[in-house]
This record gives structure tokens, C-alpha cells and sequence, in this order.
């Protein structure tokens, strides 16, 4: 599902992080206004080694970055579960597809899933389901995605506008030393 982008919009990537399916979610924000770019899902399933599967992954997410121009992206913190093994490739798929973003010096955020699910539905607890209604009346899709991974994504990316989380040209610090280095008078 794809549209049209104007260089003046805002574009946010959302991710939905997956080791078999990876959903993404593309939005453009002109005067406020959420407009779809385009989403679906990355199929890993059949990509039996994990390590192709990352690297897929890392493709898919720079081809999408450079494709729509992307400003900002946001995605989902995984979700901790009882199996240890399935959480260790869940974060590896998470990082490789957040390197590819800031490979691209695109800034990215993480988000909690009820915090996602908040911001779209109004309760932490909704399903997938009730998160993908919400998201095709707020912005209007004719088309229904193949998988709930895509709405999920959707949902990431347009939770991160209404927060307001990274204005274009923020930047970020992994520590104080840099950013002190950037901000001489915000020392004490």
C-alpha cells in the first residue's frame, strides 16, 4: 500500500519487530495531518537461518528509509516473554532494524506496547484487532493489510507523532561528556 510524498512533509518510519514477520508503517504529517505513505510487512518465515533473516531485515529497513526520505522513526520495544531464546532473536532482529535507521542518521524511539496501544485506542489493553479498527478510522485506508504486523507498526509510528518525541534536528547523546561538548552553558 503506497502513496505519493511531498518534500516539505514529515515522514515517520514505524516498526513492529519480528523474527518472522516484521511489520512497518510509513506516515507523512502536513499541517498536523496524518496522511499513509505505505505498510506491510517484511516475510521472514521462510528464510530458514536467522542470520539471512537479520540481514533481510537490515535491507528492507535501509531500502524503505531511503525510499521515502524518512525524518524520524519509531519502534517497539519487544515484549518480554516466558522463552528465553525467542526473546534473545527478537532483540537482535529489534537492533539490526534500529542500526539500519540510525545508519541512515535518522533518529528512532522505542515505545512500550501498551503505551502504543494507549495512544491509539485510549486503554493499554486493547488487542490488535481494536488498535487496527481505530488506526483505518483515524486515517482513512481503503486497503486492509495482509497481516495485524502492519497496523501494528502503523500504530508505532503515528503513537510517536502524537507524542511529539523528536522534533527533525534533535539530536541524541550516549553521554554526558557529549553533551556537555555540544552545550558549554548547561554546565553547572
Amino acid at each position: 500500500m503506497q502513496s505519493k510524498i511531498n518534500k516539505s512533509d514529515k515522514v515517520i518510519l514505524g516498526i513492529d519487530p519480528g523474527t518472522n514477520i516484521m511489520g512497518y508503517g510509513l506516515i507523512s504529517i502536513e499541517k498536523k495531518e496524518i496522511s499513509l505513505l505505505a505498510m506491510g510487512a517484511i516475510k521472514l518465515a521462510k528464510l530458514g537461518d536467522h542470520n539471512l533473516r537479520l540481514q533481510r531485515i537490515f535491507e528492507r529497513i535501509s531500502q524503505l528509509v531511503k525510499e521515502f526520505k524518512v525524518d524520524e522513526a519509531a519502534i517497539e520495544a519487544p515484549f518480554y516473554g516466558k522463552n528465553a531464546q525467542s526473546m534473545l532473536k527478537l532483540g537482535r532482529a529489534q537492533g539490526v532494524a534500529m542500526a539500519a535507521v540510525l545508519n541512515h542518521n535518522v533518529p528512532i524511539v522505542e515505545y512500550m506496547p501498551k503505551k502504543i496501544k494507549k495512544a491509539i485506542t485510549g486503554k493499554g489493553a486493547a488487542s490488535k484487532e481494536q488498535v487496527a479498527a481505530m488506526l483505518k478510522s483515524m486515517i482513512r485506508y481503503e486497503e486492509n493489510p495482509k497481516t495485524l504486523d502492519a497496523t501494528d507498526a502503523l500504530a508505532v509510528a503515528v503513537c510517536h507523532h502524537y507524542q511529539g518525541a523528536m522534533p527533525s534536528g534533535t539530536k541524541n547523546y550516549s553521554n554526558w561528556e557529549n553533551f556537555l561538548k555540544d552545550n558549554p552553558g548547561r554546565k553547572a
